[in-house]
């Protein structure tokens, strides 16, 4: 846990998978081929939080649905990229149009096509019911699952590592 702290002081660009992370991983699909999701309400004011803190917010997820572009634009995430084969990539291009090094960066994710980010990035973080060896490669494993709160949970690790947790609360506590 400490060491997990000292990654998350680093951290200017929080980024997550959806499905397993923001969500608890069921794909429901309709007759029509539309695809519905079920987000947490307290992870997306976990996200909005760590975005007021001064954490920049990005999505990179293999599926493509409009509910996640819609539930990112709700959120305010600056940097969405759907239909991603090459989540890697994607992390790169992002580092270099941020100007950021890899230890500036924390990665959620929960399965192994996940592992090239987490392997590169300063904090990386996965929920309980991840599949080996995915924990093994994770800085820190969150006790609350996918679409539980465990975005919430890492948003909150990171605020509090930063010391910014109180001051963005106390805009709640006025």
């Amino acid at each position: 846990m400490n060491a997990a702290l000292e990654r998350a002081k680093r951290i200017q660009l929080m980024i997550f998978d959806v499905d397993g992370v923001m969500t608890d991983g069921a794909l429901y699909m309709g007759d029509d081929g539309q695809e519905y999701k079920a987000f947490n309400s307290l992870d997306g004011q976990g996200m909005k939080m760590l975005k007021a803190s001064g954490v920049a917010l990005a999505i990179i997820t293999g599926r493509s649905s409009q509910v996640v572009a819609l539930r990112a634009a709700n959120i305010g995430v600056s940097h969405l990229y759907q239909g991603v084969d090459d989540k890697l990539a994607v992390y790169r291009r992002l580092l270099d149009d941020l100007e950021l090094i890899p230890e500036a960066a924390a990665y959620m994710g929960d399965d192994v096509v996940d592992l090239p980010v987490m392997r590169r990035c300063g904090l990386a973080i996965t929920v309980p019911a991840a599949p080996a060896p995915v924990p093994a490669h994770a800085h820190y494993v969150t006790a609350l699952g996918g679409g539980r709160g465990a975005v919430r949970e890492a948003c909150e690790l990171v605020m509090r590592a930063q010391g910014t947790f109180d001051a963005v609360l106390a805009h709640y506590l006025e």
